[in-house]
């Protein structure tokens, strides 16, 4: 699993249709285009999936759940993902999720949980997969 993460803007789409030499069409599952949580990929004919919008994820995952059962309901999702992952060898599962966790911490408190959930469901990302890389401004900087 490689896992892509930056601030808004910052140019983690491009990255990865250069790096993955891909489009939006080949594999692309977008949380920002309204597409829900993909829990099932048996039935994903492809052999490189691209998750983007984890946060927007996330945010569904705190209106339905407290915050743990939201961060166990997550780690489920991301086990289920690394079998599909391992099942083939050419298959890739590659997720994309914008940082929300920097700056001034939300006043609101269902926007800190979301803030909290997201930190946390990308430190499990990152320790769940082979390659973590951050970019900012168009540059990708590999942290693992």
């Amino acid at each position: 699993m490689h896992f892509i993460t930056g601030g808004a803007f910052n140019g983690k789409r491009a990255w990865v249709k250069n790096t993955y030499q891909v489009n939006e069409h080949d594999g692309w599952i977008s949380a920002y285009e309204n597409e829900l949580l993909p829990l099932d990929l048996t039935k994903i004919d492809q052999d490189l999936l691209i998750f983007e919008g984890i946060e927007i994820w996330l945010k569904t995952l705190t209106e339905q759940f407290d915050l743990n059962e939201c961060r166990a309901f997550f780690n489920r999702c991301l086990d289920h993902w690394l079998a599909w992952e391992k099942s083939k060898v050419v298959q890739q599962l590659v997720l994309i999720g914008t940082d929300i966790t920097k700056g001034i911490v939300p006043l609101e408190k269902e926007n800190r949980v979301w803030r909290d959930l997201t930190g946390w469901a990308y430190q499990d990302i990152a320790a769940k997969s082979d390659r973590v890389d951050v970019i900012w401004y168009g540059l990708s900087k590999t942290i693992k």
